[in-house]
């Protein structure tokens, strides 16, 4: 069995290990617990946002962009240094890679702060490989609303534009960290699928990050896809305390469920968050 996880943030762990010296991140840290995962592809995410005591803290004059090229320097010497890992573009290239025995990666863009008001960056995502792409990590930008802001703001003209300049380069817009009124501006727009590459089901965790089933039917209609998230404060029913939430292979089973039942087999698939999670919500196996 071969397993696709559309949403993984190891290439910000790549980043930091490689700013400390270290090579071949990837084989080194995490080659044994894919294998282990049976995880035979990935969407590794480019993320870029500065949060407290973050990778970038010890750049502070570093814009957005200057981050996102810093990230990329690091991943295409990665890719150099690890053979048995394929960065992919399409369907073909990926079934091509497995059936050469490697891992497989598609890129995506978490948070599109960094373009600001150049929407030719867009073109530099697609030359890197970018297949999907978030407007926003949360935060109100120049595009758009994220998941974090009024539910009711959604996507600014030049967002409008961003995203159809996306599909005219083939990035799949994904809508996981939109604001409510975002996703469906951005549904109203795509003129093919869209994805949630890592959120889960609001009627089971009533989380703004979370799809509503009105969402999941949307998605589904359009011919998107929405991955399970493994992190329990998107898992669990009480987002105003984390710390009390856990993330357990049965409650991601329900929200697996959940999501058969609203949108129909074909919506579901996986987005583990992978280290974007913190050490205080791993996987469990409930009792």
């Amino acid at each position: 069995m071969m397993i696709f996880d559309g949403h993984a943030d190891l290439l910000y762990d790549v980043t930091k290990w490689r700013q400390a010296g270290e090579d071949r991140v990837f084989e080194r840290r995490h080659l044994p617990r894919l294998q282990a995962g049976q995880i035979g592809g990935l969407g590794l995410s480019i993320w870029t946002t500065v949060e407290q005591d973050s990778i970038w803290s010890a750049h502070p004059d570093w814009d957005g962009w200057r981050r996102t090229e810093e990230m990329m320097a690091f991943a295409r010497e990665e890719l150099a240094e690890c053979p048995w890992l394929a960065l992919v573009r399409t369907a073909a290239e990926a079934r091509k890679a497995q059936a050469e025995g490697k891992l497989f990666a598609f890129l995506s863009v978490e948070g599109m702060e960094p373009v600001g008001d150049r929407l030719e960056r867009l073109e530099q995502y697609a030359q890197w490989g970018v297949r999907m792409g978030m407007l926003t990590w949360n935060e109100e930008n120049l595009l758009a609303c994220g998941a974090g802001g009024d539910p009711d703001k959604g996507l600014t003209a030049l967002g409008r534009e961003a995203v159809r300049r996306m599909q005219r380069l083939n990035i799949l817009p994904d809508v996981s960290h939109t604001s409510d009124r975002s996703f469906w501006d951005i549904l109203k727009l795509a003129e093919g699928p869209v994805v949630a590459s890592h959120s889960n089901c609001r009627a089971l965790c009533p989380h703004t990050r979370n799809l509503t089933d009105a969402m999941i039917r949307a998605l589904a209609e359009k011919g998107g896809i929405a991955g399970l998230n493994y992190y329990a404060a998107f898992l669990d029913t009480d987002p105003a305390h984390p710390e009390a939430c856990r993330s357990t292979v049965e409650r991601i089973a329900e929200h697996a469920a959940h999501y058969k039942q609203v949108g129909g087999i074909g919506v579901l698939a996986l987005g583990s968050d992978f280290d974007g999670i913190d050490g205080h919500h791993q996987l469990e196996t409930a009792a």
